[in-house]
């Protein structure tokens, strides 16, 4: 596994980088201490995963995030200060894939980068699945490709499972727990922030009505539905 950590601090690449010899002992990780440096090396060493902090000297972390978006869908999961909803919603906005809390254990690092690794690894279906079709939306199982009225829209790693879950389920209730397990794993059956941020940019990004949805469905207190938008 190849890693790279873009941080200014000594002391968080350290324990980082133990964290990964430890669990992973051929795993190598890269340290870059501003953003610029940072996106270089990811460009150089085409990496597995990247840690990320908001607070960097030359830009921050999202500035950052928005570049690696422009030519990598690399996981990436981002490191703040203190559980900010403002931040935590930004950063998933802009494609990261999950968030760790400073200060953190070397056990719930580990975790949340386990949990990222197996959402980022294949599609959820088998390739010989046929294609989802419906109204404006088309869905390729087999190629994990959505298109709206016409146009490839992207999807983050958890938008697509999610989004898969959903079409698999149709009219169906799907509980809190059921969607956050199916789609972020077993740690992440309490998340219920998190997963509502994720079905409001899953809804932007199918051209739902946020305000009023009408293909991503929410039963309050209970969870969600999909609801072909045909």
């Amino acid at each position: 596994m190849k890693v790279v950590v873009i941080d200014d601090s000594p002391e968080i690449i350290e324990v980082v980088t133990l964290c990964f010899q430890l669990r992973w002992g051929s795993a190598t990780v890269s340290p870059a201490n501003d953003g610029n440096k940072g996106l270089e090396l990811i460009e150089k060493e085409k990496p597995d995963l990247v840690i990320l902090d908001i607070g960097l000297p030359d830009m921050d972390g999202f500035q950052v995030l928005r570049e690696i978006r422009r030519f990598s869908q690399v996981p990436v999961i981002m490191l703040t200060v203190k559980s900010e909803d403002t931040d935590i919603a930004k950063g998933l906005e802009l494609g990261a894939d999950d968030y760790v809390t400073k200060p953190f254990s070397h056990i719930e690092l580990l975790a949340r980068v386990q949990a990222v690794m197996r959402r980022a690894r294949g599609a959820p279906a088998p390739a010989e699945e046929p294609p989802y079709t419906s109204g404006k939306l088309q869905v390729d199982f087999a190629r994990n490709e959505v298109i709206v009225d016409g146009k490839p829209v992207k999807l983050t790693s958890t938008e697509y499972k999610l989004l898969y879950h959903l079409i698999k389920n149709e009219g169906r209730l799907l509980s809190h727990e059921n969607l956050l397990v199916t789609a972020c794993g077993e740690a992440y059956s309490d998340a219920r922030d998190l997963l509502r941020v994720h079905i409001q940019h899953l809804r932007q990004k199918l051209g739902d009505n946020v305000a009023s949805p009408s293909i991503i469905v929410t039963e309050h207190g209970m969870g969600y539905k999909f609801v072909s938008p045909a």
